[in-house]
């Protein structure tokens, strides 16, 4: 992917770009390729030579900006943050790395948009506020695992975020399709699949968390991402209507193939809402930002 990521910014020369990937390439034994990628996108037109390695490409692209040769040719300034979907109003812990950069020439300042939502703030609303209520969950329903009590019951005051969105928050308004599957016709792409089967490790999302990160498979992904836990203990897998909601795709989004297919895809997907905040935030300071002659 990264090789046309660079391409494609080097062939338009965009005055922006965002771009996401896994978290996993933030990882240590990845430091020294995640070096590689910003430097590429940092000076996109020092491109690789001929049968040259991605490990002689590096050197010479340090030996560049390491060099007093910058401000000559297309350059960018880039940053990269691992995002958690959840704290930006996401009703899923879904952790990437964005990257994003702006063409040097543009006079601009620019940081990650402030995160909006917390747990600290959800635990605030399941202990003492109207988070049961507002959802009518039966009081022999109302469960929070030991150490999220805990940590609750330590908050002296309501946080100043908002909390983090559910997995019941973002099922409001759908009929269980197992249960209810006439009403649920009423809802494009909310059809029951079955199969859903529970085992160590393997357990679904619980519904008054933000869910698991949803994952680009279907049978046997790890940890069960792709299911719902119910309070009774009973897993499902979810509908695409209720991944799309997940993954903050609007209703009127229809999504067309087999399931597993469409499982696949909205696995990969960036949560909408995320996309919107970093891009927002983009396209605020572009717009506010002096056109270079």
């Amino acid at each position: 992917m990264w090789p046309e990521a660079v391409r494609a910014v080097r062939e338009t020369q965009p005055r922006a770009f965002v771009f996401e990937n896994v978290r996993g390439l933030t990882r240590a034994s990845f430091a020294t390729y995640l070096s590689y990628i910003v430097l590429q996108l940092t000076h996109p037109e020092l491109a690789p030579e001929g049968e040259e390695s991605w490990e002689d490409h590096l050197q010479r692209l340090e030996r560049h900006h390491t060099s007093r040769r910058l401000g000559g040719g297309l350059e960018y300034k880039v940053v990269y943050r691992v995002l958690n979907a959840a704290n930006h109003g996401v009703p899923q812990r879904r952790e990437r790395v964005v990257f994003v950069g702006f063409r040097g020439d543009l006079d601009l300042e620019w940081s990650f948009p402030v995160e909006t939502h917390s747990l600290d703030a959800l635990l605030w609303e399941q202990i003492k506020g109207d988070y049961w209520d507002r959802h009518e969950v039966p009081r022999h329903e109302r469960v929070l695992s030991d150490r999220w009590r805990a940590r609750a019951l330590k908050l002296d005051e309501r946080p100043l975020s908002q909390p983090w969105r559910t997995t019941r928050d973002a099922l409001m308004g759908l009929p269980d399709p197992e249960r209810f599957s006439d009403e649920a016709k009423a809802f494009a792409n909310h059809r029951f699949q079955p199969g859903a089967r529970s085992y160590p490790g393997h357990t679904g999302s619980p519904l008054d968390e933000p869910a698991k990160t949803l994952k680009a498979g279907v049978h046997g992904v790890p940890g069960g991402e792709n299911m719902l836990l119910r309070a009774d203990g009973s897993v499902r897998y979810f509908t695409v209507r209720e991944s799309a909601r997940l993954q903050t795709f609007p209703d009127d989004f229809r999504f067309h193939g087999s399931w597993s297919e469409t499982m696949r895809q909205l696995g990969n997907a960036v949560p909408v809402r995320l996309a919107k905040v970093v891009a927002d935030s983009v396209h605020h300071h572009l717009t506010n930002t002096r056109v270079p002659a």
